[in-house]
């Protein structure tokens, strides 16, 4: 008898910890997290709005000084080089247009994934066509900054 009472005792007070005990995971406040998502599309949508109209000045208040950029033929750009080849006239861009998004949010840092459709010239280069992309945010002094990009064209 007390070797069935014993487990019996201890299958009564685990097995409701297990079913009961362990916490659901949390989900961040919905309303914040759209928010902040619909901040971030917008912040890219931006990009592209800024890049067909040449718009340095968009570039260089959301990137960070320290941006790394990766363009799909593995050459690494800074933010002053990126600048500096729209203010030349080097990278010409005529449309881009976003889709496919997912945005994915840890606290202060955010990795934005999707799809650039575009038309561009890169000096005498037709660089137009579809392109997958994933820039990384960071949260500094309440604001979004691109700190780094990186795409592969679509075959």
């Amino acid at each position: 008898m007390k070797r069935l009472l014993i487990p019996t005792i201890v299958l009564a007070l685990v097995v409701p910890w297990l079913l009961f005990g362990q916490a659901k995971p949390q989900q961040a406040a919905p309303a914040k997290s759209a928010s902040v998502e619909q901040e971030l599309i917008e912040l890219e949508n931006g990009m592209n709005d800024a890049t067909v109209k040449g718009d340095v000045t968009f570039f260089d208040r959301i990137a960070a000084d320290d941006l790394t950029d990766t363009d799909f033929t593995g050459r690494v750009w800074t933010k002053a080089q990126d600048i500096e080849n729209v203010k030349s006239g080097n990278f010409k861009c005529t449309s881009a247009a976003n889709d496919d998004f997912k945005v994915r949010v840890y606290g202060d840092t955010a990795v934005v994934t999707g799809r650039n459709t575009v038309k561009a010239q890169f000096i005498s280069m037709d660089v137009s066509g579809q392109y997958r992309w994933t820039d990384t945010w960071i949260k500094r002094a309440g604001r979004w900054q691109l700190v780094a990009t990186h795409n592969s064209k679509i075959r």
